[in-house]
């Protein structure tokens, strides 16, 4: 009965040694990876779907890119396969089993990666990207800036007119507050569920939704500034 209890122990210790935990965690994520993804551009000016399958090939496992994706992305020709390395990091890779890019998960679903001399792109389930996508034609028009107090301090409209980078045309009406007016955002965009306002020398100011569909600058402030929809 002891000697029972012994080879019961050893056992459940082996199952949870450093390595079984590990492979135990790769397994959790391939599988939680199988599925349609979106791979874009930090806020989707260029997209590609991505198809993720748990068929075997020598290098790791199966993919599906849709047609466009090269020529949105031109770096995707040379993805044939994907794989998980270490305890996080998702691998897309060349036929010879090289990384492309890697990406590592920032937020439950979302994934970014680095290519050096290009930048970041993401990952993300496409359910919640082409959500996002309808978030983000929700933003374009009209928008007024007011003070906690309802005290409007300025009009703006932001457009899908792309700028620089990943970032879309806003415009500033007249007479704003000299607050805003010296801010003098030109640029915006949505970044994981922030709305970001950019100025030409960097400036940025950041913006999260509410439970009232306004969307309250961060951090807060005795006197908090709220983007509502303009008239």
């Amino acid at each position: 009965m002891e000697r029972s209890h012994l080879a019961i122990t050893a056992l459940a210790f082996l199952a949870f040694t450093p390595s079984a935990w590990a492979q135990a965690q790769q397994d959790v994520l391939k599988k939680e990876m199988i599925g349609q993804w979106e791979l874009s551009t930090t806020e989707r000016s260029k997209t590609c779907v991505v198809t993720l399958k748990n068929d075997a090939t020598p290098q790791g496992f199966r993919l599906e890119l849709e047609p466009n994706c090269a020529t949105a992305l031109p770096f995707t020709k040379d993805i044939t396969a994907w794989n998980v390395r270490g305890l996080d990091i998702v691998r897309l890779q060349d036929a010879a089993g090289q990384p492309v890019i890697d990406f590592t998960e920032v937020e439950s679903g979302i994934f970014e990666g680095l290519r050096q001399g290009e930048g970041v792109y993401i990952l993300q389930n496409l359910a919640a990207a082409r959500s996002l996508a309808k978030s983000m034609d929700q933003m374009i028009g009209d928008w007024s800036m007011v003070r906690g107090n309802g005290q409007a301090v300025c009009g703006l409209t932001l457009t899908n007119t792309e700028a620089t980078g990943d970032n879309f045309q806003v415009f500033l009406k007249p007479k704003c507050d000299p607050a805003v007016a010296a801010f003098a955002p030109t640029q915006w965009r949505l970044d994981h569920g922030r709305m970001l306002l950019l100025s030409a020398n960097g400036q940025s100011w950041q913006f999260e939704a509410d439970d009232n569909a306004q969307w309250r600058r961060v951090p807060d402030s005795a006197d908090p500034l709220i983007m509502i929809r303009g008239q």
